[in-house]
């Protein structure tokens, strides 16, 4: 490693280091599941028979949130039992934090052994049917209706917003073996091919771009029924395809050279790359609210009284949880633009921000399961909204074998 590389390890990786980090926000995810499970069954709304996910009932099995938050605790305790070892090891030390980077990151081959290899009995059913969506999309594919197409597309949508978490798991490997360096290091996310980390971090919008495509054309091999001409599913395909321009331009801009652009500035590219960005940001916000939540915010006035403002008739949740939602997701779609706020450019320039910025993508995905499963719950029990986008088809009554 080079010789500056110590200096260059700030107080917030001596105690987190960066594969823990990682490790953090994976786990955020099957801790934010198991809140969802239990969150919407409270409500009435019923997930598995939406992700079309049967199981055999015995009067001693656990609930589905509990068995998740077992899962969770599972996967848990090996990360804080590898903290309390690397903590009383490195001091705060950032010599010992770079010589012993096995520690941390022994713990990202154990969450892999956990959920791959059936050890333990503890929510065997459940990691199944999750290893066999994730092998199933991870080509982009996407199961029947009634095979649990719904679920397919939230775990699709989840990896969206794990992107970035992901490319960071694949830079923690590649420093770990890498001669130079450590994965306690500080993170060089230039580390391996230079296409490496752009391809990772385009990979999740390129499996839902497959999967509206695959929509599209089952539409068309329906014949248009209903006048539905399969249209949505080609818009919700450009709104994923409006994010490769950015992972293109930003790779280009962290190893910029005038001789590689024909005497574009950096300034220009870097203009071209927030307005592609923007572009990226709007479509999404809007797509949320309006496609996936089924909220009216941008849709035609309403009748007076009939429903809050920017909201729908039917819902389940409370008026403030929903505005909640907007807000947050809208803050997290434009969190890029804390860059130009005065005393907020540590966001996107130290490695706690980085963490702080993809923390809060993990939550807003969080909060948009809520209502996205409530919406599509809404669609099945009273038929699809105006202009209903995602899944194109729906069962008046949903089957509860």
């Amino acid at each position: 490693m080079g010789p500056d590389q110590h200096a260059q390890l700030d107080a917030f990786s001596l105690f987190l280091p960066f594969p823990s980090r990682v490790a953090v926000l994976l786990l955020a995810g099957f801790w934010g599941w198991a809140a969802n499970l239990q969150y919407l069954h409270q409500n009435n709304i019923d997930v598995l028979a939406l992700i079309r996910y049967h199981t055999r009932q015995s009067a001693n099995q656990r609930t589905p949130h509990v068995s998740a938050y077992h899962l969770a605790g599972l996967l848990t305790f090996p990360l804080l039992l590898s903290l309390l070892i690397f903590w009383p090891v490195t001091h705060g030390s950032r010599e010992w934090v770079e010589s012993v980077d096995y520690i941390p990151q022994a713990y990202l081959i154990i969450l892999f052994i956990l959920l791959l290899l059936p050890f333990n009995r503890l929510s065997r059913s459940g990691r199944r049917r999750f290893l066999s969506t994730l092998r199933r999309i991870s080509i982009g594919g996407l199961a029947e209706a009634q095979d649990g197409k719904f679920g397919d597309i939230l775990l699709a949508d989840a990896l969206t917003s794990y992107a970035r978490v992901i490319a960071d798991l694949v830079v923690t490997f590649c420093m770990f073996f890498s001669a130079e360096t450590s994965s306690t290091s500080k993170p060089d996310r230039h580390c391996g091919f230079s296409f490496t980390i752009p391809l990772v971090l385009a990979i999740p919008s390129i499996i839902r771009l497959r999967q509206c495509l695959i929509e599209y054309f089952r539409v068309r091999r329906t014949g248009f029924k209903s006048g539905n001409t399969g249209g949505q599913h080609l818009a919700n395909a450009l709104k994923y395809a409006s994010a490769f321009p950015v992972i293109l331009i930003a790779a280009k801009l962290r190893n910029y050279s005038p001789l590689n652009f024909h005497g574009i500035s950096e300034v220009t590219l870097s203009r071209v790359l927030y307005f592609f960005t923007f572009i990226n940001s709007s479509y999404s916000f809007y797509w949320d609210v309006t496609k996936d939540w089924d909220l009216t915010l941008f849709s035609e006035s309403r009748n007076d009284n009939e429903y809050p403002f920017g909201l729908r008739y039917h819902r389940y949740f409370t008026d403030r949880q929903y505005y909640t939602a907007i807000a947050v997701d809208f803050a997290v779609r434009f969190s890029w633009m804390s860059k130009f706020l005065p005393g907020f450019g540590w966001l996107s320039e130290t490695e706690f921000g980085l963490f702080v910025l993809m923390f809060s993508e993990v939550i807003r995905r969080w909060m948009w399961v809520f209502i996205r499963v409530e919406a599509e719950w809404i669609r099945n029990s009273r038929g699809p909204a105006p202009n209903d986008v995602l899944l194109g088809e729906y069962s008046d009554k949903l089957d509860t074998d």
